[in-house]
């Protein structure tokens, strides 16, 4: 027998290997990272306050030192607006991405697992919220409770699971059938941690792909409230950048540009980890930008 052990690739290489082989999802978490350290930096990297008036209003990015983006209408810096508002985009964007992964996880593994009656209803429940206008029932919760970042959470994360429950049942309809299922069945594990133990951690893979694209749709139903004056007024957002800007977009069209990219690039982010997620899981996959 042969003595040669093949070795086995070191970190930087296995990711470089990564790099090259799903390009999308290394962009992705480097854009991502980006957008974090700018949110967590925010303190840091400006000394204004968001909502303050420190400047004088029209200034134009490039044109005083103090202000690298420049002033809104108001005088407000428009760079820490920016940074700010990307601290309340992250987190209305992971908190309702994970509220309704979560949720859409357990319900589709459940309804996958058990079949018959209880399948039947919780699909049908399903279906119900899926005909919900998304925007239009994240609008009413806003306007009947106060409007804020959790009620904008929860209204996002209402309309966003049934997503995520019909991909896991459809998953937790192939593993419900596999062998080391019955075999759990055979020697009298109960349903229950069946689910938790085998279901579970067997449907999780496409449900983790859905979480960036769910975040990413979470980020652009907030900028849209806030653009439309449905968002927190007492928190800076892109969105109400975005919605400020519009009154002066033909003279002084970086307003709405600037916060408009940021949310461009985070969104695009979140996507791509998306796709070089669902890429590694897909064994037959191809490269992916």
């Amino acid at each position: 027998m042969s003595d040669f052990v093949m070795a086995r690739p070191s970190l930087p290489a296995r990711l470089w290997r990564l790099v090259v082989d799903v390009p999308s999802l290394s962009i992705g978490i480097l854009l991502l990272l980006a957008i974090v350290g700018l949110a967590l930096g925010a303190p840091y990297l400006t000394p204004n306050d968001p909502l303050d008036m420190v400047g004088s209003p029209f200034t134009w990015p490039g044109t005083d030192p103090a202000f690298l983006l420049g002033t809104d209408m108001m005088g407000r810096d428009m760079f820490s607006g920016i940074a700010y508002g990307a601290r309340v985009s992250l987190e209305i964007g992971v908190a309702a991405g994970l509220l309704a992964t979560l949720f859409g996880l357990v319900l589709g593994a459940v309804a996958g697992f058990y079949g018959g009656l209880v399948d039947n209803v919780l699909m049908r429940t399903t279906e119900l919220f899926q005909t919900m206008p998304a925007l239009l029932f994240t609008i009413v919760m806003v306007v009947v409770l106060h409007p804020g970042v959790a009620t904008i959470v929860l209204g996002v994360a209402l309309t966003s699971w049934p997503q995520v429950a019909r991909l896991v049942r459809a998953d937790a309809l192939r593993v419900s059938r596999a062998e080391y299922v019955q075999a759990a069945i055979v020697v009298g594990m109960s349903r229950p941690r069946i689910v938790m133990v085998h279901v579970l951690p067997n449907v999780a893979t496409s449900a983790i792909v859905m979480l960036s694209i769910l975040a990413g749709n979470a980020i652009l139903t907030e900028a849209v409230l806030s653009f439309l004056g449905l968002g927190d007024p007492n928190v800076m957002t892109w969105g109400s950048m975005i919605g400020s800007g519009r009154e002066a977009l033909q003279t002084a069209w970086y307003m709405t540009a600037l916060p408009g990219c940021a949310v461009l690039v985070t969104v695009l982010s979140l996507n791509l980890i998306g796709n070089g997620l669902n890429d590694l899981a897909n064994p037959h996959r191809g490269r992916s930008l």
